[in-house]
């Protein structure tokens, strides 16, 4: 028996990534998956590839119908809602306090947490009248210490993480889960971008990324995949309100011998 079997879910930023690689993990385990994104080629790409288990639907996740869309097609064509992943998100309003527009961190707040909000406020509409359901959001390290990303991103990451304890408490009582993963960097489309590289320039992407924490390695959209499908399955069913670093160890800080002990 696969871990998702019967199980359906919504995966925001679904098209490419972190949200393509989990799309695609949550097929193989069982569940059948709305792509919620607004790449519509490649996302109707990667729901043709995937057959019957995957739709696709174009998701302004920064608006409440665009949300409530996704939500209510997994409804409508697969009859009931399991797992919400929020996880569309991007490298917004970056470059120095002195200089970000209000009008930037506007747009990355509505992208980075608004998102969030909406999924868990549509998602915990339909699962909190069905009694069940896991909501999962995408943080990130820099939400967790400062300098591992822009201002705004970061700060926006840290309240996802807020939210995510604060919506845990209330959704308890009706068996609705509410996690977050924080991820620290990953080699994907969107490393490539904040870089200002194309996707040909990915080889020298990893091999940055693999300097950078105690697992000499980079991390890849598939690592994120896995621990999702781990938090989204029955065998962490009695978790709820925990945001899990997925960092090869990079947020632990300097080793000792490394550290100025002057």
């Amino acid at each position: 028996m696969s871990k998702l079997d019967g199980k359906v879910a919504v995966i925001t930023g679904g098209a490419s990534g972190i949200g393509e690689a989990t799309v695609k993990l949550f097929v193989d385990e069982g569940a059948r998956v709305v792509i919620a994104d607004i790449q519509d080629e490649p996302g109707q790409e990667l729901a043709r590839s995937l057959g019957e288990a995957a739709i696709y639907q174009h998701t302004d996740v920064t608006s409440e119908d665009g949300i409530q869309g996704a939500v209510g097609r997994a409804v409508a064509d697969f009859g009931h809602l399991d797992i919400m992943f929020n996880n569309a998100g991007g490298l917004r309003a970056r470059g120095s306090i002195l200089e970000i527009s209000t009008e930037a961190f506007d747009a990355a707040l509505a992208l980075l947490l608004r998102s969030v909000f909406l999924g868990m406020k549509q998602a915990g509409i339909v699962m909190a009248a069905q009694g069940s359901g896991t909501i999962l959001s995408t943080s990130s390290v820099a939400g967790i210490s400062p300098g591992r990303g822009p201002h705004v991103y970061a700060t926006a990451k840290a309240a996802v993480i807020h939210l995510t304890k604060s919506v845990a408490l209330e959704l308890g009582e009706h068996k609705v889960r509410v996690n977050c993963i924080c991820p620290g960097g990953v080699a994907t489309p969107l490393v490539c971008d904040a870089a200002g590289v194309g996707l040909e320039a990915m080889p020298a992407i990893l091999e940055g990324l693999s300097h950078n924490q105690p697992l000499a390695r980079a991390c890849l959209p598939e690592d994120i995949a896995g621990a999702a499908l781990w938090l989204c399955s029955d065998a962490a069913d009695y978790i709820t309100g925990q945001s899990l670093t997925i960092d090869g160890g990079e947020a632990l800080g300097p080793r000792w011998f490394e550290q100025k002990l002057t």
